[in-house]
């Protein structure tokens, strides 16, 4: 079956399914591989030391496929500069990027009129409605079930995707809680054109930076295996519950500040976890949609399996 969206012809891909950023773990090895797919693949840039290192993962992703791909940019950490970065991607001239965590503006305006698509991720009607304002080319809809950082609401993208849907004139991609055809398929039917994935990806053969136990940690998940971490700070994100967690939420109660938090919410605390399977000294970012992950394929392997549940949906519904 054809899956022909405006998503897939924005982007140019096969099917309307995009890999998130993944902070550590979104590299060229999985991006190649969900381009090869059909889909798009991403680099995440923030994650990275300096402009060689983004400029060498592009350069990689390009050896690995000749379909397009995109580089995110999580712009909301601390104030960090991210314009040299942004940089690489207009000189790379590369596909599409994606923007999290932040203002949009500075990026929007730094790639405009350099023919790179544009995908900003948003957690509420307003953020999107300023996104399309600020010339974004679709927006990326996140419900309180993803994994990672979310929105100050709890809205969960059952509401939330339709009523962008309703009051953008853009493309909406929906995330948050989708692992498979079924959530693939509810998301076109609440007027999305697409879906993006993240925890999916991460219990993948070719999330090769993924920790095996932090990959054992999403499969053995059910529905209440993660916890919001960061609400007293103002930036709200979903993890794998564990004693590191419960140590941040602990802090939180007590009003802590983020001077008391900023040993456990720090990037190398995640890193030690992904990276290392050092459950005791660290936090994995995971959605709630890890309750319906099961097995660890290969991404093609993941794109076949989807595909064929949604279009046995589809066959369904056309009864």
């Amino acid at each position: 079956m054809k899956w022909n969206t405006k998503v897939t012809e924005l982007l140019g891909i096969k099917y309307p399914i995009i890999q998130g950023g993944l902070a550590h773990l979104a590299y060229a090895d999985l991006a190649a591989a969900v381009s090869n797919a059909g889909g798009l693949g991403q680099i995440t840039a923030m994650s990275l030391e300096n402009e060689e290192q983004l400029r060498q993962e592009i350069k990689r992703v390009r050896e690995l496929t000749d379909k397009p791909f995109g580089v995110n940019y999580a712009i909301g950490q601390h104030g960090r500069p991210y314009e040299h970065m942004v940089q690489v991607a207009i000189d790379e001239k590369v596909p599409a990027i994606s923007v999290t965590g932040g203002n949009p503006k500075g990026v929007l305006e730094m790639v405009q009129g350099h023919g790179i698509k544009t995908l900003v991720l948003v957690a509420a009607r307003r953020q999107a409605e300023k996104a399309e304002e600020l010339g974004a080319d679709a927006v990326m809809v996140v419900g309180q079930e993803g994994g990672g950082h979310l929105g100050r609401g709890d809205t969960g993208t059952l509401v939330l995707t339709p009523q962008v849907v309703d009051h953008v004139s853009i493309p909406v991609i929906s995330s948050g809680g989708i692992v498979d055809g079924r959530g693939l398929m509810a998301s076109l039917a609440l007027g999305a054109e697409g879906i993006e994935m993240g925890t999916r990806f991460i219990a993948t053969q070719e999330c090769v930076h993924a920790h095996d136990s932090y990959k054992k940690a999403i499969l053995e998940a059910d529905e209440n295996s993660t916890v919001v971490i960061k609400r007293s700070l103002g930036t709200p994100a979903r993890a794998l519950a564990n004693n590191w967690t419960d140590e941040i939420l602990e802090i939180e109660k007590h009003n802590g500040g983020y001077e008391s938090l900023k040993t456990y919410i720090s990037g190398d605390a995640n890193k030690q976890y992904v990276h290392k399977g050092d459950q005791e000294s660290g936090y994995g970012w995971a959605g709630q949609g890890a309750a319906r992950i099961n097995n660890i394929p290969t991404v093609k392997d993941l794109f076949d399996s989807i595909l064929t549940e949604a279009e046995n949906i589809r066959n369904k519904w056309s009864k």
